[in-house]
């Protein structure tokens, strides 16, 4: 998880290490093994003392390397500062690096700033016991980062409060709307929930037969108008069905839409309204970074959203989308798509993104 991110920022510590006055153990080279092969007196015997010098040396290079890349972010953040106080200047000297990385993997600004708000308020200029100096920088840093998630939210609890409790779903096309509705529901059905999908995106073609496809694999009712019909009163449809039949859960699926068309956000606005949801999610694709905190931040902004499901979770290198959009919208994330079947939405997990940044 989080490739890019790591390597990225691998290489900003290595720079910033090199600011820093510090003893680094030189592994011994080959040459100064090999001198004491001169003292060999039979020919054999030095060619495989020297082979087998050759082979430690590679061997021990290799395990050197291994060991490098396995190191985190946060592990190399500690390695660089080694002074027993760190004044403010050398502080923003050595967060510079940081920051071009972060930056480069799509993390918000604003994150950054917290980042660096959080880290300078534990280390800058305080006493640092002998010692303590790494255990104390991997807790700020940890602090900082657990600071970027709202706290979790149980969905399966809030449903149990209500019913049928109504859950509408937003985002552009692609975001993969229409497949973490189908994964909810069959998670939903899991728990014993009985639910219904309104397939309210009347805009997009073949979208109803998308949704009413996962429909039958699931064997879960799919209420639906024709194309173009008006998307609020598929919602209402659904949710009157639901009281009628008794369900516990409405999945609302909904066409995307981009801030740019007016429209299609007023008809957006109209479905909340006359739906009434209780939860408003909006989807997101995690590998588009910093476009996808700016779609959530506009969603946010037009209909108040109340929760985030971050889609390709599994391939996304850089993971700028999953530190920011939290912080940034100020919602939880919920759920994360992580594979290509149903059973492949997780509830999220804030110490397997910490985990995966290497702290």
């Amino acid at each position: 998880m989080f490739k890019f991110l790591k390597e990225k920022l691998k290489a900003a510590v290595e720079k910033i290490s090199g600011k820093v006055e510090k003893e680094i153990e030189q592994p011994v080279k080959v040459e100064e093994k090999a001198e004491h092969i001169k003292e060999i007196k039979k020919p054999e015997e030095k060619k495989i003392k020297e082979a087998k010098v050759e082979k430690e040396a590679k061997e021990e290079a290799k395990k050197e390397e291994i060991k490098k890349k396995k190191k985190g972010f946060f592990e190399k953040i500690k390695e660089a500062i080694t002074t027993k106080t760190i004044s403010a200047e050398k502080f923003n000297e050595l967060f510079w690096e940081l920051e071009l990385a972060l930056l480069e993997n799509n993390v918000a600004v604003e994150v950054i700033e917290k980042i660096k708000k959080d880290l300078k308020e534990e280390i800058v200029d305080k006493p640092l016991k002998r010692g303590k100096v790494e255990e104390t920088i991997e807790e700020a840093l940890k602090k900082s980062i657990e600071g970027l998630f709202v706290d979790d939210f149980d969905l399966e609890k809030e449903i149990k409060k209500k019913k049928p409790y109504v859950i509408v779903f937003f985002g552009i096309n692609g975001s993969g709307k229409t497949t973490s509705i189908a994964r909810l529901a069959y998670l939903l059905k899991k728990e014993g929930l009985k639910c219904v999908m309104a397939a309210a995106d009347t805009f997009r073609a073949a979208a109803i037969q998308q949704l009413e496809e996962h429909g039958k694999k699931l064997d879960i009712k799919v209420i639906k108008h024709d194309y173009g019909s008006d998307p609020a009163a598929v919602a209402f449809d659904a949710i009157k069905h639901a009281e009628a039949k008794g369900l516990d859960v409405v999945l609302v699926d909904t066409a995307g839409r981009m801030h740019s068309n007016m429209d299609l956000v007023r008809e957006m606005e109209k479905i909340v309204r006359v739906s009434k949801p209780d939860l408003k999610i909006f989807v997101g694709e995690a590998i588009t970074g910093n476009d996808c905190i700016e779609q959530a931040s506009i969603f946010n902004s037009a209909i108040g959203i109340d929760g985030i499901i971050l889609t390709k979770q599994d391939i996304d290198e850089k993971g700028g989308a999953s530190v920011s959009v939290s912080y940034i919208t100020k919602k939880p994330i919920i759920y994360m798509g992580v594979g290509q079947d149903y059973k492949d939405l997780i509830k999220f997990d804030k110490e397997k993104i910490i985990k995966g940044l290497g702290l």
